[in-house]
This record gives C-alpha cells, sequence and structure tokens, in this order.
C-alpha cells in the first residue's frame, strides 16, 4: 500500500495516516492480520517524527482497526463488526459531510450516487 502525506494540509499527519489506513483496509489494501511496519520504519519511510506514527497506531488501535503485540508488533485486526447501526462517531462524521455537500450544491440524488461509486471500491468482507 502507498502512503501519500501532504505535510502542507491542515489536517494532522497522524490524521491523514490513519484515515489513509482505514481505506486500505476498507479497499482490501491491507488485509486482515497482515503485518503493518514497525513505528520506526513507517516513520522512516514517510519521513516523520516516531511520535506521529506511535499516535496513529495508538489511535487505530483504540478504533479496533489494528492489534498490537510487543512480540508481533502491528496487524490489521481480524474485525468482525456485524453491527448495522452506525456509531455516534459515524453519524456525526456523516452529517459534517453532507452538511459540507450541501452548501456547495450537491443534491441528495447526486450525493447517494457519488457515495454509491465510493462505496464499490470498498472490498473488505466481514468473515
Amino acid at each position: 500500500m502507498v502512503i501519500s502525506l501532504q505535510l502542507d494540509s491542515d489536517t494532522p499527519l497522524y490524521e491523514q495516516l490513519r484515515n489513509q489506513i482505514v481505506i486500505g483496509i476498507a479497499t482490501g489494501q491491507l488485509e486482515p492480520q497482515e503485518k503493518l511496519p514497525t513505528v520506526r520504519q513507517l516513520a522512516e519511510e514517510l519521513g516523520i517524527n516516531t511520535m506521529t506514527v506511535n499516535k496513529t497506531y495508538s489511535l487505530l488501535k483504540q478504533e479496533g482497526y489494528i492489534v498490537i503485540d510487543r512480540r508481533h508488533g502491528a496487524k490489521v485486526s481480524p474485525q468482525e463488526h456485524n453491527n448495522p447501526n452506525p456509531s455516534p462517531q459515524l453519524e456525526e462524521k456523516l452529517q459534517l459531510i453532507i452538511a459540507q455537500a450541501a452548501i456547495q450544491g450537491i443534491n441528495e440524488s447526486r450525493f447517494q450516487a457519488l457515495c454509491a461509486q465510493i462505496f464499490s471500491k470498498m472490498t473488505y468482507q466481514h468473515p
């Protein structure tokens, strides 16, 4: 998986990295149980501070996207979330995205079509 961070973005680097890993899991670029680079390896590869990668991994672990084992490092979680109800955090993020789309003049049918197009790229299958 290729990770590309925008150093001049208003979005913090740890959040950009987190988002790209989550998208990598959803699109199948990162498989369940796949080993992730060590904090030091990823920091060196991306040219960022190890604390940034550590913060990203901690956040991903807290959210259940990865598991961390001292002996084996970080791996993609074998996610078994089959809850059809969105989390409050997801609803909050969706509300903001929908509000931004509405302000930009995107109507509901265009928004739904765009969502369907993006969702079709997500290959993550629950076991």
